[in-house]
């Protein structure tokens, strides 16, 4: 990928205001019960968050299965982040899958709200390495 840092910076911020948005919306309809919805914003707000974190890096993927590999093989696999998020990363692009397109199954509150604290940190911690990784490039 190649942008100047400005642009890195422009669209990392933007991924993760984003990632904070989806989040907040799988908040915001926890109390109508919108399971399928709020896995939906929960693994959106993941995937915003790590695609923030891989363009800090200059990775690019170009489809979601992409952003799990980078993500593994760049964060998870060399120890910078642990087995367990790359799990919730993963298990959080699995449920999505199901609550969108599974016309067997829908999700239930025991599938969706354990997810919910540890997305969060998931979306702090990447958040803060991404924005570590810009503010080392811009001192480059």
């Amino acid at each position: 990928m190649s942008l100047n840092i400005e642009e890195r910076t422009a669209i990392v911020e933007f991924r993760l205001e984003k990632a904070q948005r989806a989040y907040e919306q799988a908040c915001g309809v926890v109390e109508k019960s919108y399971w399928e919805t709020i896995a939906n914003r929960l693994y959106y707000a993941a995937y915003n968050a790590v695609s923030a974190l891989l363009i800090s890096y200059g990775y690019s993927a170009q489809s979601h299965g992409g952003v799990i590999h980078l993500f593994g093989l760049h964060f998870v696999k060399t120890g910078v982040l642990s087995k367990e998020e790359g799990k919730l990363y993963h298990d959080l692009f699995t449920m999505r899958l199901t609550g969108d397109y599974d016309d067997t199954y829908g999700l239930a509150e025991d599938d969706v709200l354990p997810y919910m604290a540890p997305t969060k940190q998931l979306i702090q911690d990447v958040s803060a390495l991404a924005r570590k990784r810009i503010k080392e490039a811009e001192q480059i």
